[in-house]
């Protein structure tokens, strides 16, 4: 299937919401030429507004629109959104529960030569650890898209992951359709769960194809709520778990798959793939892949180590 980034399926999503929906406005920080917050302005320019680079301006102007009654989506860098407007998400957005959807992109270490400075390796952990936030992270451009559309109608604050680079679509656009908080079975298996997030979703079937027995690959769309369900089913009908993300180890989709499991008697091995507690560095999205360990050539050898 075609390349997709999920930052260019947000665009084209949010300009199509504007059109559906007069209730829904788009707020960017000088940055929706990157975001592609852009493609809304471009079909409803007096429903895009531009705030600068003021973040935390942004967050708190997108909150009081949301308290007017309107569905607010506002986009920057994953790095900015839940960095430097922490306190107005968390005070302003969250507290008093506000309808307002934060769509952040260049996420994780695929940013690339940006370094670490734009390289979030925290936002999960920061957004799902807020009360009254969804957190989501979709694979590909179809799911990016049904994930964006789908947030308009969920009641409260929604932080939506999304990626610089372009990746392989998974799901068929015709066809796919978004169920809310449940993940999704991409490939059932035998011995090793495979449970991704974003990207690595790719990387994880890749994996499979690669090994000597069929491991069951789920991609987790919703990380909070997370699919409990679904996370304790596997722990009873697998030998191993093993979650990987684009993200650091601490706080992310290792720790809410963790804390699913913490409590249950009946249940297998976890380990977890990503980022170990380190910032990123410089480099292309495939040498850093490479580096953290990240790529369908390193997820195929660590369930062989662990099978």
């Amino acid at each position: 299937m075609a390349k997709q980034a999920t930052r260019a399926a947000y665009g084209e999503a949010i300009a199509e919401l504007v059109q559906e929906n007069k209730n829904v406005v788009v707020l960017d920080a000088d940055l929706a030429g990157s975001t592609k917050s852009g493609e809304a302005k471009k079909v409803c320019p007096e429903r895009h507004f531009d705030m600068g680079i003021a973040e935390g301006n942004m967050m708190a102007v997108a909150a009081g629109l949301a308290a007017s009654g309107k569905i607010a989506y506002a986009s920057t860098f994953a790095v900015f959104a839940t960095g430097r407007a922490y306190d107005q998400v968390r005070n302003s957005i969250c507290y008093p529960n506000l309808n307002v959807k934060i769509c952040a992109t260049h996420a994780g270490i695929t940013v690339g030569e940006d370094g670490a400075s734009h390289q979030a390796l925290e936002d999960i952990a920061l957004m799902r650890a807020i009360p009254n936030m969804h957190v989501f992270q979709p694979c590909d451009g179809p799911e990016a898209k049904a994930i964006v559309k789908a947030v308009a109608d969920i009641d409260g604050p929604c932080y939506v992951r999304l990626g610089r680079l372009a990746v392989e679509s998974v799901n068929d656009p015709e066809t796919y359709t978004y169920e809310y908080g449940k993940g999704v079975v991409m490939q059932k298996g035998e011995k090793v769960a495979i449970v991704a997030t974003g990207m690595m979703v790719q990387e994880a079937l890749e994996a499979a194809k690669a090994l000597d027995f069929d491991p069951t690959v789920v991609n987790i769309n919703t990380i909070k709520p997370i699919d409990a369900d679904l996370i304790k089913e596997l722990a009873k009908t697998h030998d191993a778990i093993v979650t990987v993300e684009e993200h650091n180890v601490i706080g992310g989709l290792g720790g809410a798959v963790a804390e699913v499991l913490a409590s249950e008697t009946d249940r297998c091995p976890q380990y977890m793939m990503g980022v170990q507690d380190t910032f990123g560095q410089s480099g292309t999205p495939a040498e850093l892949l490479d580096h953290y360990g990240l790529n369908a050539k390193h997820i195929k050898e660590f369930v062989e180590g662990i099978k």
